[in-house]
């Protein structure tokens, strides 16, 4: 049976809305994916600006370590040899020997300073240390609180310039805990200490907002 006139006019709006909604949704899908491909390339612009201010700046951290090396190479050297084997049950309380003494600020408790160093276990195996090859490492930057305690109350009094020789009982290092195989549970261990003065701290950059905004959405 054909079809009336009115019911033709509801087929007819039916169809229009349906083909509304479907162009609509085409139209939703399409400025979707361009807006997230925009929001993909700002991603990767954003990105692209951290990391090109992360190579500036290791490149600015390189060539101050490669200067404190150049200055401080010789001096903190000389003691390159010094690391030996020891008895540690005779290690029972901290002792300090000064190998230099310096000439600046003293360093108390409480204080933050630069350091080189080496540190050997009773075996006499170096497990840490700031000389590689015929250069130094970056100065390692201590701050309070931020290393054994061993350090702390060994390092009091020194003077900026000064190198101190280190024996930490292992109450005053890493206790029963140890650090990795180079230092078991309740083991004394030995450190030369070098203080350097404190080179100009170098800015680390920061990512910003948006690299974080759009790395929290997966778009990196």
């Amino acid at each position: 049976m054909a079809a009336t006139k009115g019911q033709r006019i509801g087929i007819w709006i039916i169809a229009v809305f349906m083909l509304v909604g479907t162009v609509g949704s085409f139209i939703a899908i399409v400025l979707a994916n361009s807006n997230q491909q925009t929001d993909q390339q700002k991603a990767q612009a954003a990105y692209a600006a951290y990391q090109k201010e992360s190579e500036v700046y290791q490149a600015k951290v390189s060539a101050q370590a490669s200067e404190l090396s150049k200055q401080y190479f010789s001096t903190f050297n000389q003691f390159a040899s010094r690391p030996a084997a020891f008895d540690a049950t005779s290690v029972t309380e901290l002792k300090t020997n000064d190998l230099i003494v310096g000439s600046g600020d003293a360093i108390t408790t409480n204080s933050s300073f630069t350091a080189y160093y080496l540190g050997w276990n009773p075996t006499g195996k170096v497990f840490d240390g700031s000389i590689s090859g015929d250069a130094l490492k970056a100065p390692f930057a201590v701050t309070p609180g931020g290393v054994i305690e061993g350090w702390t109350k060994g390092t009091d009094g020194m003077k900026v310039g000064g190198v101190r020789e280190l024996t930490i009982p292992a109450s005053l290092a890493y206790g029963e805990k140890g650090s990795g195989e180079d230092i078991p549970a309740n083991t004394p261990i030995k450190f030369i200490v070098m203080i350097i003065p404190t080179p100009e701290v170098i800015p680390q950059p920061v990512p910003s907002a948006e690299l974080i905004k759009y790395s929290q959405q997966g778009l990196l």
